[in-house]
């Protein structure tokens, strides 16, 4: 099957919901008929070094979380759509890095509020919608589709599947937030508002995090990519409490 004549992403007027099963089966025929493994062949117009983070992602024949592939798309600050499964739904979220946003035909409430524990990602592409402002203007999405990105990367780094650090900020390292980072508008409680105080003040590392009141290994290593995702932290690796937490088997 060509993929031109699937409608992945329609840039001009909004993309219509199709089923995931559809897509799914379309993704099975183009795989039976390329030399290249599942994985490369779903995201080979990609830019080199974003491909390159992919394929690392799914080395292991799994296939890539969400917030893995929309943070390589804000560390490579690369525009892409990224076809999600949700529940029974085709979802293209087209991911803006540097305009800060997302393109989404879903309900953002809905998004967050009922899919961001099981999204699955089908396919990444290059986008093919603009964001506001481009002088492409028949590229851009409707207004009211447009949302800020801050808010989905943040429900989906403390409510998603992953429970580790990204690879990014995983290893031996201290953390501290970033002076000037604006949470406002966020979902924080009054222990994680309190723990993101204190790393304004000193740098930890993940093994001290995980000690204070509210928070375990899991809590502080979603926080910890919620707040990198917000490009509001700060990672060291050759801080000695960096060192001296590898030596006693820590990240």
């Amino acid at each position: 099957m060509n993929s031109e004549m699937f409608e992945r992403t329609i840039p001009f007027g909004e993309p219509e919901l199709t089923r995931a099963s559809a897509f799914n089966r379309y993704l099975d025929e183009v795989a039976a008929g390329s030399t290249h493994s599942g994985a490369s062949s779903r995201i080979s117009q990609l830019s080199p070094s974003l491909q390159a983070d992919l394929v690392r992602f799914e080395q292991d024949g799994g296939s890539s979380e969400t917030i893995e592939v929309i943070a390589a798309c804000i560390r490579h600050a690369k525009r892409v759509a990224i076809q999600l499964q949700c529940g029974e739904l085709l979802v293209p979220l087209t991911i803006f890095p540097q305009e800060r946003l997302v393109h989404c035909p879903l309900p953002m409430t809905e998004l967050i509020g009922r899919h961001v524990p099981s999204m699955r990602v089908l396919q990444v592409e290059p986008a093919l919608l603009v964001p506001p402002g481009d002088e492409q203007r028949a590229l851009i999405g409707e207004a009211h589709l447009h949302h800020p990105l801050a808010p989905l990367v943040w429900e989906l780094a403390m409510r998603g599947p992953r429970r580790e650090l990204l690879p990014e900020i995983s290893g031996p390292a201290v953390y501290r937030v970033a002076p000037g980072l604006d949470l406002a508008g966020l979902p924080t409680n009054g222990a994680m508002r309190a723990a993101i105080e204190r790393l304004r003040h000193q740098a930890c590392n993940l093994t001290e995090i995980a000690t204070w009141p509210a928070l375990d290994r899991e809590r502080a290593s979603r926080l910890l990519n919620a707040l990198y995702l917000q490009a509001g932290l700060m990672v060291s690796r050759s801080h000695p409490d960096a060192v001296r937490d590898s030596w006693f088997g820590g990240v």
